[in-house]
């Protein structure tokens, strides 16, 4: 379903957009409706809903009232007029690409993604017959634009890369997949649709795992598909053939000829892919979600703040080679940001150990506020160690080449008093890199 923009500020927009009264009981938050079906009044409604001619549900996979008001909410947040929710972060970037591409059909992608993208990417996709370029250097649109092929169907990035924490100039790599009538895909996870909207600024699909910032508590799994900017026309769909040709399920009309060329792509993705591939979220886990969306804009504001604190204190530290936060000067994707991220440039961030690895090892041993756990947006701060966690699996070619060294230590930041954080990372650095013995001692 299209949704109507909510003429609100950000704070009121996550608290209200897609929730009310509950109409039966009166209840102000969203009922949790936790049902595999729905009843129908008879025979004809039962026909006029599976073909499509009344808006009622039938089945959770396909839709649900609690999930519904979720999507309302994101859709809105994210400044888009459809949203789709799904089970995980990973199924929404599967359920989003596979909405696009086919066998045969090529996906430029940033090279700075999530290692579980860039797996899924290269492994899981290429077995489907879809194969993938990836841009070394991600604030290049050059570099995009020489990888586009006459098969290429997609872009795809992070808006903050994980976990380097790159940003991605989305006006530029979008005006390069326009030029080719291509879409561009952002994962606004690290970003959230505080810090950043994707859509306003180009891109033609916006992706979350909703499990991270916006469920915000570590306690949900889920991921949402945003599409239908506000704020300019949407990307038109009537150059990709399984939009235009006769579908059985729409009696031999084509997804454009139904919806229209602007969102023939979220409905066919919903109805086709979402629901045949059935990565469908828990009504529960919507709920939360939902639940935490209401805090979004209050947690992802001192995350944020505190997170450029530390990023400041580290910077100076002996201890520590280097810091990638985008909100300092020294990162290369600084003037991106403050261009881009008014709000703050986002609470995770990596910094590397002078010791290398085993500096990593006692640094993440030595911690005792932070939690040592993969996992990022929770409002407990985090640490990991990615070349040996995340980024395990890569060769440590490729992980040198992408800037994961030996040293570097991921950390996202929670919701603890700044000065308590720094009270811990204070003796684990000295455990990481003991201060030298003075000659002559």
């Amino acid at each position: 379903m299209t949704h109507v923009p909510f003429p609100h500020g950000f704070a009121t927009q996550q608290v209200h957009a897609g929730s009310g009264p509950d109409p039966a009981t009166g209840a102000r938050i969203t009922p949790v409706h936790l049902t595999a079906g729905f009843v129908f009044d008879d025979f004809e409604q039962a026909r006029a809903r599976f073909a499509g001619e009344d808006d009622g549900y039938v089945y959770t996979r396909t839709g649900n009232p609690t999930t519904a008001a979720l999507e309302t909410r994101l859709a809105t947040l994210e400044g888009g007029t459809d949203a789709l929710v799904v089970g995980t972060g990973q199924a929404a970037i599967t359920v989003a690409l596979l909405g696009i591409l086919g066998a045969g059909d090529h996906v430029v992608a940033a090279g700075d993604l999530y290692e579980g993208s860039r797996g899924l990417l290269l492994d899981n996709f290429g077995r489907l017959g879809i194969s993938v370029d990836f841009v070394p250097d991600t604030g290049d649109p050059a570099a995009w634009e020489a990888r586009v092929r006459p098969d290429t169907r997609a872009f795809f990035a992070e808006s903050i890369a994980n976990p380097k924490a790159v940003v991605l100039d989305v006006p530029a790599v979008a005006a390069v997949a326009h030029r080719h009538g291509i879409p561009l895909v952002v994962d606004n996870t690290f970003a959230t649709p505080y810090l950043l909207r994707p859509l306003e600024h180009g891109a033609d699909v916006v992706v979350h795992s909703a499990s991270k910032f916006l469920a915000g508590h570590g306690a949900a799994l889920g991921g949402a598909v945003v599409t239908g900017p506000t704020t300019r026309e949407a990307f038109d769909w009537s150059g990709f053939g399984h939009l235009t040709a006769p579908a059985g399920v729409l009696g031999g009309i084509s997804w454009v000829e139904r919806f229209g060329p602007r969102r023939a792509y979220v409905e066919h993705t919903r109805a086709v892919v979402a629901s045949r591939l059935g990565p469908t979220i828990s009504p529960f886990n919507a709920f939360l979600v939902q639940q935490g969306l209401e805090t979004l804009s209050l947690r992802v504001a001192r995350q944020s703040a505190t997170a450029l604190e530390l990023a400041r204190w580290l910077q100076a530290r002996p201890e520590v080679a280097s810091v990638d936060h985008a909100g300092l000067a020294s990162h290369a994707s600084h003037d991106v940001a403050a261009r881009l991220l008014p709000r703050g440039s986002g609470a995770v961030f990596s910094f590397t150990l002078e010791g290398g690895r085993p500096a990593a090892q006692r640094f993440v041993d030595a911690v005792r506020l932070f939690t040592r756990m993969t996992h990022v947006g929770d409002v407990r701060s985090l640490v990991i160690h990615p070349a040996s966690t995340t980024h395990a699996h890569r060769s440590e070619g490729e992980r040198l080449a992408a800037g994961i060294w030996p040293g570097l230590v991921r950390l996202s930041i929670g919701l603890e008093e700044p000065e308590d954080l720094l009270a811990d990372l204070l003796p684990a650095l000295a455990a990481a890199v003991p201060a030298p013995t003075p000659a002559g001692v």
